[in-house]
C-alpha cells in the first residue's frame, strides 16, 4: 500500500477519518462500519470523499457477508448485475471474482464501458487472498487529462472510441496465462455489447473532464484504423498510467474498496501464481455520458429499441 500522508480531516456529519494514501487519488476511511443502516449524512459524506479522493479504501470489515454487501450497495444507487456473468451464489447481482478473473482484469480499465451507461460506482471487497500479491492498482482519469498539453486536450475533446466486450485478448497476455482466461473471456463474450463514447466524459456531478478508455474494452476510435487507434489510446493510456496518476492497494481479509467509475481505470497485479483470490464486486447504475461538445454516448450493439 502507498504511504500514508498525515494530512487528516474529519467530517462533521458522521465522525469519518479521511487520510489520503497518495498525492493524486486514493484516501481511507476511518470510523466507520458500512452497513445498509447507515443514515443519509454519512452516505452524503462518502460520496463527497468518493468525488474527491476517486477511490476510498475501508479496513476492518471482517463481519461484512454479501447480504451487507448487497445491502451498503443499495445505499449508494441502483445496484447493476453483469450483462453476462451470473451473481455469485446466493447473491442477486455481487460477482463473483476468482483468480482466473484477476488475470484477466490485470490489464488498465474502467467497467463494463462497453455499455452506454456504463457503472458510476464500484464496490469491491476480498474472500479469500493469496499469501502475497494480488494487489490492485487505480489512475485518475481526472488529473491525466489536465495533464495533456493543450493540443492533445483538443485531440481528445473531438474524439469518439468504439467500446466492446468482443475483443481478441490473446496478443494482451503470455502464453502461459492464455488458458486460465479462455473460460472467463467466454463468458464475457455470451452476449456482445458496443457502445461508442466521448473520449473526454464530463463528470455530472463535479463538471470534471476525464479520460474515458483502457486498454480491455477500447477497440478503435471513430474514424481511424485499428493500427492508427491503438497509437492513439498508447498515447493516452501514458499520460493516464503514469505513476503519479496511480495508487496501489495492498489487500487484507476485511477491506472494502470503492471507486468512481466515471473518473478512474484500474487493474490488478497477477503476480500470485496458482495461489487462490477471490473477491466480490457490486456495481451501481450510472448515466449515459456526454462529451465536451454535449453529444452523448450511444449504443451500437445491441441496436437501441425505438421509443
Amino acid at each position: 500500500m502507498a504511504s500514508q500522508s498525515a494530512t487528516q480531516d474529519r467530517s462533521a456529519a458522521s465522525e469519518l477519518e479521511t487520510i489520503r494514501v497518495s498525492g493524486r487519488i486514493g484516501a481511507e476511511i476511518r470510523n466507520i462500519q458500512l452497513s445498509g443502516d447507515l443514515d443519509d449524512a454519512t452516505i452524503a459524506a462518502i460520496r463527497k470523499a468518493l468525488l474527491a479522493h476517486k477511490v476510498i479504501f475501508f479496513r476492518g470489515h471482517e463481519t461484512l457477508d454479501d447480504a451487507g454487501m448487497e445491502a451498503f450497495t443499495e445505499r449508494l444507487g441502483n445496484p447493476i448485475p453483469h450483462p453476462n456473468a451470473g451473481a455469485a451464489e446466493g447473491s442477486r447481482y455481487l460477482l463473483d471474482l476468482d483468480a482466473d478473473s484477476g488475470y484477466a482484469a490485470s490489464i488498465w480499465h474502467t467497467d463494463m464501458t462497453f455499455m452506454p451507461a456504463y457503472p458510476e460506482i464500484t464496490v469491491l471487497r476480498p474472500v479469500e487472498l493469496p499469501s502475497a500479491g494480488g494487489d490492485t492498482l487505480w489512475a485518475n482519469c481526472v488529473t491525466a487529462y489536465a495533464d495533456l498539453p493543450a493540443e492533445l486536450k483538443t485531440l481528445a475533446d473531438s474524439l469518439r472510441a468504439i467500446h466492446s466486450n468482443d475483443h481478441d485478448f490473446a496478443d494482451l497476455f503470455e502464453e502461459a496465462k492464455l488458458s486460465r482466461l479462455g473460460r472467463f473471456f467466454n463468458t464475457a463474450r455470451q452476449n456482445v455489447f458496443v457502445s461508442e463514447h466521448p473520449v473526454v466524459r464530463v463528470h455530472e456531478e463535479t463538471g470534471e473532464r476525464a479520460l474515458v478508455l483502457g486498454n480491455t474494452f477500447v477497440a478503435r476510435f471513430a474514424g481511424y484504423d485499428a493500427r492508427q487507434s491503438l497509437k492513439i489510446l498508447e498515447l493516452f493510456q501514458e499520460f493516464i498510467t503514469r505513476p503519479e496518476n496511480t495508487v496501489r492497494w495492498r489487500w487484507q481479509l476485511g477491506d472494502v474498496a470503492i471507486w468512481d467509475n466515471r473518473a478512474t481505470q484500474h487493474r490488478s497485479v497477477a503476480d500470485f501464481g496458482d495461489e487462490q483470490r477471490q473477491l466480490r464486486r457490486s456495481t451501481v447504475h450510472g448515466i449515459t455520458p456526454t462529451g465536451v461538445d454535449g453529444r452523448p454516448s450511444r449504443a451500437i450493439k445491441p441496436e437501441p429499441v425505438a421509443a
